[in-house]
């Protein structure tokens, strides 16, 4: 900026130092005269290397999921993703199994089971949320789990409670099936679809905002008690 004003007084037939228009805007002489001059930024290995190997497994992750299971500064990890091209500025939309818009019945037992979660008072013991696991064709509730809260745990203990009442173990299913449930924090937590996929089942998730699709379950739901009298979850 000062060296194009020195060129613009100069060609008005002015010649005037730069120290002197420094001087009249009160700035610094070697703000004229300065040019910064940086290096290229450098990524070190020992950094990049378990962070690309674990975006590779898991696209998913973000830095700081990656920066906490690799107790690597989040800071340090994110300056890797911006260097490196690996940030993801937007997820894929439409990843998730949906139900098909056709008409959904089960012609025989497992081959799709439905769950849930629906908030229950338990009388002294306060709100309390149930996980519930009912087969389709049968609509026999072959698992569920009271807890005080309604973490992914209450529905993966009632989905292990299902297998066991139906295969008398748990472990893979003998054919793969398909899972119902809504699209809850829970159902899409990343423990519970692990656990699903490690028994074999596969998960279909109803559309946003039509509950009728997941509604064998629903009916069961709005059928439970609204009061639960002295019932001890502890």
């Amino acid at each position: 900026m000062i060296e194009t004003i020195r060129q613009g007084l100069k060609q008005d037939g002015f010649d005037v130092a730069v120290s002197k228009i420094c001087q009249w805007f009160d700035i610094p002489r070697r703000t004229a005269y300065y040019r910064p001059v940086k290096s290229a930024r450098k990524v070190q290995e020992r950094f990049a290397e378990p962070i690309k190997k674990m975006i590779l497994e898991e696209p998913s992750f973000g830095y700081r999921t990656v920066a906490a299971l690799l107790d690597f500064k989040k800071n340090t990890v994110q300056r890797i993703f911006q260097l490196k091209g690996w940030q993801v500025k937007k997820r894929p939309i439409g990843f998730r199994p949906r139900v098909k818009a056709l008409p959904s019945v089960a012609t025989a037992p497992d081959q799709r089971w439905a769950t849930d979660l629906c908030r229950i008072w338990a009388g002294r013991d306060g709100w309390a949320v149930l996980a519930l696991v009912i087969d389709r064709h049968t609509r026999e509730l072959l698992g569920w789990h009271l807890s005080r809260s309604g973490k992914p745990k209450t529905a993966e203990s009632a989905l292990e409670q299902a297998l066991i009442t139906r295969y008398g173990s748990l472990g893979h299913v003998t054919a793969p099936f398909l899972l119902r449930c809504d699209n809850g924090l829970v159902f899409t937590s990343r423990n519970y679809t692990a656990l699903v996929r490690s028994y074999g089942l596969q998960q279909e998730f109803i559309t946003p905002y039509c509950p009728q699709q997941n509604g064998m379950v629903e009916r069961v739901i709005r059928r439970l008690p609204e009061v639960v009298s002295d019932f001890d979850i502890g």
